[in-house]
């Protein structure tokens, strides 16, 4: 999940895995896979920034996890 802000401030958590698609209409719009949009206050750089960092972050934790259930076993 990723941390953004709506256009009023109020920060909020959102699974990058339902982002459709983003674009600046001058605002950034996320459109979710469900037909939801979001209006948030970051640049549309900067949110597709976050998904990308977000992205990174899981990939690294799986060889370390796939590791530790060999350990014990699981």
């Amino acid at each position: 999940m990723i941390k953004l802000s709506r256009i009023n401030g109020k920060e909020f958590m959102l699974n990058s895995d339902l982002i459709e698609q983003i674009e600046a209409t001058p605002d950034t719009m996320i459109t979710l896979i469900n037909g939801k949009t979001i209006r948030v206050a970051e640049p549309m750089e900067v949110v597709l920034k976050r998904v990308i960092q977000f992205r990174r972050r899981i990939q690294g934790l799986r060889p370390v996890l796939s590791k530790n259930l060999k350990k014990s076993g699981k």
